[in-house]
């Protein structure tokens, strides 16, 4: 009896061979968003020192920042990492923040206004957010709410996962 996922797997892998490197990161990670996958990110240095994912998850963040090429300017990291959702966006703006001006948090607000200043704004930062923060594992924690509204003030913070996955837009694009 034919196993479907076996079938699955040799169809994709042939059309993938016949495809560059470059094109087959594009359709992988098509596929992986258009059917809800989480990749683990291309990882540098100490992450590809790693022999597996575990070792990488095993990094601190202070080591995963000091892993952070250096950017004197948003709009840098930004054309490095090459977001193309918003989801990523903010992630990229958050990681800008944290990793790169060693903020511990911020919030929506900071986040739009840095992706408004390169002209990507986003048109709903929260629900951006909020995206990243319901991916398992999570890239982006809410560490406070001020305020009963929808449009209250919030504090968020790049997980691991976060901070790694920027990294790995960063090395894929580069």
């Amino acid at each position: 009896m034919a196993d479907p996922e076996i079938d699955a797997m040799g169809t994709v892998a042939g059309a993938l061979s016949e495809l560059e490197e470059d094109a087959q990161g594009r359709v992988i990670r098509w596929a992986a968003e258009r059917f809800g996958v989480a990749l683990a990110p291309a990882r540098r240095s100490k992450l590809d020192e790693a022999e597996d994912f575990d070792e990488a998850d095993d990094l601190s963040e202070e080591e995963i920042s000091d892993e952070a090429p250096v950017y004197e300017h948003f709009a840098e990291l930004y054309d490095a990492a090459g977001p193309k959702t918003d989801v990523d966006r903010v992630l990229v703006a958050g990681y800008w923040l944290q990793a790169i001006q060693g903020q511990p948090s911020f919030q929506a607000l900071g986040l739009n206004n840095a992706l408004k200043n390169l002209g990507h704004p986003i048109s709903n930062v929260t629900d951006a957010l909020s995206s990243n923060k319901d991916r398992k594992p999570s890239r982006i924690l809410q560490l406070r709410k001020s305020g009963p509204s929808r449009q209250a003030r919030k504090t968020y913070k790049l997980t691991h996962e976060g901070l790694i996955y920027v990294q790995g837009m960063i090395g894929a694009a580069g």
